[in-house]
């Protein structure tokens, strides 16, 4: 099981393990909002598992440095294949060496964009010029991220977290 950790605005923060939620609540570092229906059992001690909980303290905003992962390029290329421009879940996006690794191209920011499978495979192992392939933009270490981008699908999604998830689709309404 999963808590939604949010901050103090009750805005979502990240998500993180029930026992790191529990690691937090003890340490005096959030507050309960929400609990699942099972019981976490101790010799001396018994409570409901946190499935919401808030951070009593403000977050200290600290300059981190943008660190380099897959999800992250995924991020600063929108979740859009940069050689067909189609938007996809980051399930469905690789990351697609401009320069291939073959060739001696790292895996850096400069290097690397998302691209869906079949661009990819199209691509192979050749530069986009040789493939005859266009980058929708040239790859470049983002000056910034949003801090809380992460995605949660309706799927897995705990019923507890939806009062607390902003949706980007209109609601229907039932008539």
């Amino acid at each position: 099981m999963r808590t939604l950790v949010l901050d103090q605005g009750y805005q979502p923060h990240r998500i993180v393990t029930w026992q790191k939620a529990v690691t937090m609540l003890f340490g005096g570092k959030v507050e309960v909002v929400e609990e699942y229906d099972e019981e976490i059992r101790s010799v001396s001690l018994t409570i409901r598992m946190p499935a919401v909980v808030r951070l009593v303290r403000r977050l200290r905003r600290r300059k981190r440095a943008l660190r380099f992962s897959r999800f992250n390029v995924m991020v600063r290329d929108e979740f859009t294949c940069q050689y067909c421009g189609d938007k996809h879940p980051a399930r469905r996006l690789t990351m697609d060496h401009v320069l291939p690794r073959s060739r001696g191209g790292a895996t850096s920011w400069a290097n690397v964009v998302a691209a869906c499978q079949s661009c990819n495979h199209d691509k192979g192992a050749k530069t986009p010029k040789e493939a005859r392939m266009k980058l929708r933009s040239a790859p470049a270490k983002p000056t910034w991220l949003p801090m809380e981008a992460f995605h949660v699908r309706m799927t897995d999604m705990p019923a507890t977290w939806k009062n607390w998830l902003f949706w980007n689709a209109s609601l229907g309404t039932d008539t």
